[in-house]
């Protein structure tokens, strides 16, 4: 499978994808290492391996390649097979666990946030469904912003299912967190909970935070209102 990935390295995509992932010297991504494989093209490659059962313990040993790519494939898989074990038809509490505590085990490679992103909702948050949240809170407290975005994109799971209480809590707990990426994640989460469950609940979380909201949260937040709501958001007197 990761040799299907090497063979469709591209020198040229490299480039352009260290610069979009911030691989620089000084940059969030820095130490990291593309060989420039789009997420689309890996996963055409993954349709034939998806259904494989490859052996938990050897994704966990390639969770850890330097490659990023490599590291993307194995998360894709790995919220594939969390997606599969949450359906009724084929459901299985075990390997949803099993694949659970791996990724937390293992957060230090997942450290960029298209890795987050592809695999959080699914493994993390589907897991956490019928549980209790407090991992959330726990990763949400981190200073590791890879962990910290973890805890906000899981809470997408939870938005589909109706359930936006945690992303709530959670974008309140990280109103001065310092990162953009965190601000991104939280209003991407807040905005989802406004447009898929209750635009009520989103509007009343503003009139009370607004103000505080870093801007690029706010913006996010808000994008699925009405243009007058939103100017209004927006014109609120900064606090901060």
């Amino acid at each position: 499978m990761l040799a299907d990935v090497d063979a469709a390295a591209d020198p040229a995509a490299a480039v352009l994808l260290a610069r979009y992932f911030k691989l620089g010297p000084g940059e969030y991504g820095y130490g990291d290492r593309m060989i420039g494989v789009k997420l689309s093209t890996i996963r055409g490659i993954l349709k034939p391996y998806l259904r494989a059962g490859l052996p938990l313990d050897d994704l966990e040993q390639a969770l850890a390649s330097p490659i990023h790519e490599h590291r993307l494939t194995i998360l894709c898989v790995l919220a594939d097979r969390a997606t599969r074990a949450l359906r009724p038809s084929t459901a299985d509490p075990l390997e949803l666990q099993a694949l659970y505590e791996l990724y937390l085990r293992n957060t230090a490679y997942i450290n960029n946030w298209d890795l987050v992103d592809c695999s959080a909702p699914q493994v993390v948050g589907g897991y956490l469904l019928d549980k209790p949240r407090d991992p959330l809170y726990e990763l949400v407290r981190s200073t590791s912003l890879w962990e910290r975005r973890i805890a906000l994109v899981a809470t997408q799971y939870l938005i589909n299912q109706g359930q936006t209480a945690d992303t709530y809590k959670l974008a309140a707990a990280v109103l001065d967190d310092r990162e953009d990426l965190i601000h991104k994640a939280s209003g991407w989460m807040l905005r989802e909970a406004g447009k898929r469950v209750d635009e009520t609940e989103l509007r009343a979380f503003l009139d009370r935070y607004a103000a505080q909201m870093p801007r690029t949260m706010l913006r996010y937040a808000i994008e699925r209102l009405d243009p007058a709501a939103r100017r209004r958001y927006l014109d609120v007197p900064r606090t901060r």
